[in-house]
């Protein structure tokens, strides 16, 4: 008998409380973080779906295999495990630890890039772009046409748009040293790439010389995407799987915070020797010797055994289904979301719930706070503060606005996630009365981690159609 509940694979033997804060309580603690839930405290917020980034629950293992952590500076056996570990999936010569995957992405892009360059992706996440924007570069962006309308239903919408690929390289010619696939697409709605996707996009990069990488922070859900999508690769294991994605990448880079099943770390490997040891010079002079790379032995030892265990099958399908879970929710009654559900996440299409609010008043921030104020819960916006400011100082709005509620790993129960599906829909009943936000004061990269901001109505929620404290366009108050 094949029963159709997936339960989560693992017992929880270790327990850690959280509280519970009343809705007065939140709202003064917006207010006091500048309606900035990442100047929140942890401590009050109940479940906290900001990042996926580092925030898993390690397992026995992982806990066992911190207590053999070699802490010596140069040649630790716990770099070795660590090496093995990554050669194991990646198959690359090279492998540079750092202390997390920004790290990874500042020492290759500043051993790699000059200014005027272009780096096509199919979408840089924000440390990605923010760390080609820095070197004087530019941060392109060519994913699928689909992509960009969030009800559309593709089985790999995270997809490059490869024709784009090859009219990027004609109109950059000499400009473009590397380009990349994130894999899953995070600000694309965590969707995955096909392995097809992958082989055209390297062969197209080795036909113009141009290096081929993998933004490889969440690996073993795409390759879980492709098992159960792509044809040819049902009978085929996660690890077999990943091996032939990176078998057609010149390297990658990996916050093994993600898929790494760490609380921390990364690492950046790759196997041309010359591009190694600029990387390697680097590394020693911003991170520590490359047998440590900024890491102590124990968080070696974690990541070493988390890339074993990320690529278990019921651990994937469980991972899948937990997000899939939400989005049948959500979806059923009528909460628009990125289609089909993503990997790690779920993504609130806010354009679509609040179309009321224009982009200039940031409807995906406005959205995330309403979800902390009524219901405690903690996300992240992928919209306008995120991606708004342009290097030249300039404002454009971004393709589209998301909320992001990304799912830690083995942290959350099914509980959580009804009580979760039960704040979205309240929410969303109550949308007619949200207002939108405006930037009080930011910095000029990277503005969403430390922006202050506050409502343009004076309050995120009104009891009438307009704001009550200031003019509206139409005249009426």
């Amino acid at each position: 008998m094949q029963f159709k509940t997936i339960i989560e694979p693992f017992r929880i033997k270790t327990v850690e409380p959280i509280r519970q804060t009343t809705r007065a309580e939140r709202e003064r603690l917006l207010q006091e973080a500048g309606y900035n839930l990442f100047l929140l405290r942890a401590e009050d917020v109940l479940i906290d779906l900001l990042t996926d980034s580092g925030t898993g629950a390690m397992s026995s293992g992982q806990w066992a295999g911190m207590m053999l952590g070699d802490e010596s500076y140069a040649g630790a056996k716990s770099f070795y495990k660590f090496e093995t570990a990554v050669r194991n999936i990646t198959g690359f010569k090279h492998v540079i630890p750092t202390h997390q995957g920004r790290a990874a992405e500042r020492i290759l892009f500043g051993s790699l890039l000059k200014p005027g360059e272009i780096v096509p992706n199919n979408t840089h996440f924000d440390t990605t772009r923010a760390n080609v924007e820095y070197r004087k570069a530019t941060a392109l962006d060519i994913a699928v046409p689909e992509a960009h309308d969030p009800a559309h239903i593709l089985p790999f919408k995270g997809n490059m748009d490869l024709a784009a690929l090859e009219q990027t390289i004609a109109d950059y010619p000499g400009r473009v040293p590397l380009a990349m696939i994130t894999v899953t697409n995070n600000s694309g709605g965590g969707q995955p790439v096909s392995m097809a996707n992958i082989r055209a996009a390297s062969e197209i990069c080795r036909r113009h010389g141009i290096l081929f990488f993998l933004d490889a922070c969440r690996f073993a859900e795409n390759a879980w995407f492709i098992k159960t999508r792509e044809p040819g690769y049902a009978d085929k294991t996660p690890l077999a799987i990943a091996q032939e994605m990176f078998s057609y990448a010149d390297g990658c880079t990996m916050s093994a915070k993600k898929d790494g099943m760490a609380n921390i770390g990364g690492f950046l490997a790759l196997n041309d020797d010359a591009l190694a040891q600029r990387c390697k010079n680097m590394l020693i002079l911003t991170e520590g010797f490359p047998t440590y790379g900024g890491l102590a032995g124990y968080d070696l030892e974690a990541i070493a055994v988390g890339l074993e265990e990320v690529l278990h099958e019921d651990y994937l399908q469980y991972r899948i289904r937990s997000v899939a879970y939400l989005g049948d929710i959500l979806t059923a009654n009528g909460v628009p979301i990125v289609q089909p559900p993503g990997g790690h996440a779920i993504y609130i299409d806010a354009l679509a719930m609040l179309p009321h609010i224009p982009q200039s008043e940031y409807p995906a921030w406005a959205l995330s706070l309403v979800l902390y104020l009524e219901g405690g819960i903690r996300s992240v916006e992928i919209g306008s503060v995120m991606f708004g400011h342009q290097p030249d100082g300039s404002e454009h709005p971004a393709a589209m606005e998301l909320v992001r509620l990304a799912f830690p790993r083995r942290v959350y129960t099914q509980s959580h996630v009804d009580y979760l599906a039960e704040v979205i829909l309240y929410v969303n009943n109550i949308r007619e009365h949200i207002r939108g936000m405006r930037i009080a004061e930011a910095p000029s990269v990277l503005r969403h981690f430390s922006a202050r901001m506050e409502p343009v109505c004076g309050s995120l929620l009104v009891s009438g159609k307009h704001c009550s404290l200031i003019g509206n366009k139409d005249g009426t108050t």
